[in-house]
């Protein structure tokens, strides 16, 4: 049976409808009665989903209070990534990734930011969730940027280089990308009529580029 486009769009809709209650409702109850009196059938209850619901979404209730990283990259758009070289600019085109994704999704939600960062506040284990969830989204940038470079390397028939400095570089442009993404991110929150957050995405990596120049698109085989 073919699933067609926008049967899969309202799938997705109501994905991530369903992953946004779940999170206020954690969110909201640990805010009011603390993190220890709150119960999995409690916020599946304030968020209208069963507990089976639940634990398709997140595993624990911790895990739903640190909730998802502020992006994330489909399958689709890892692959286009990896094979759009050779040429270009990954560290560009990853953040330009980022600024689609957010268009897609409205931006950040201000209401789950408001209600994290106060639980965050008072629960500081919660913080230390939220900060590896980045980390590991640092890392699977790092990962698909390492594969783009890799890929470039071999459709240009490049010779052969230590792994290492595919991984050196890959990692540096997670880093730059991270930093880029978060100065983004706090600009916007701070003045959110003034421009979209795809928007201040795009004219904070202006801003880079009028300091650092476009790294090269690909590792050669020469330092």
């Amino acid at each position: 049976m073919t699933v067609e486009p926008e049967e899969v769009g309202l799938r997705e809709r109501k994905r991530r409808a369903t992953r946004r209650s779940i999170q206020l409702a954690v969110l909201r109850l640990t805010a009011e009665n603390g993190l220890d009196q709150v119960t999995i059938d409690e916020i599946s209850r304030d968020a209208g989903v069963s507990p089976r619901t639940f634990f398709n979404y997140f595993p624990t209730k911790e895990a739903s209070l640190a909730g998802d990283a502020p992006f994330s990259l489909t399958a689709d758009a890892i692959a286009a990534f990896v094979e759009a070289g050779p040429g270009g600019d990954p560290l560009g085109e990853m953040l330009e990734l980022m600024a689609v994704q957010a268009q897609e999704d409205g931006g950040i939600d201000p209401e789950l930011h408001s209600l994290r960062h106060r639980v965050m506040n008072d629960h500081p284990q919660i913080f230390a969730l939220r900060i590896d969830r980045m980390r590991a989204f640092e890392a699977s940038i790092a990962e698909t940027v390492e594969r783009r470079l890799r890929r470039d390397a071999e459709k240009q028939g490049n010779e052969p280089v230590p792994d290492t400095e595919f991984a050196e570089k890959a990692r540096m442009v997670g880093l730059v990308t991270m930093a880029v993404a978060r100065g983004s991110w706090l600009a916007w929150a701070e003045h959110p009529d003034a421009e979209s957050l795809p928007e201040t995405i795009r004219h904070s990596y202006a801003r880079l580029r009028e300091v650092v120049p476009p790294l090269e698109p690909s590792c050669q085989g020469t330092r």
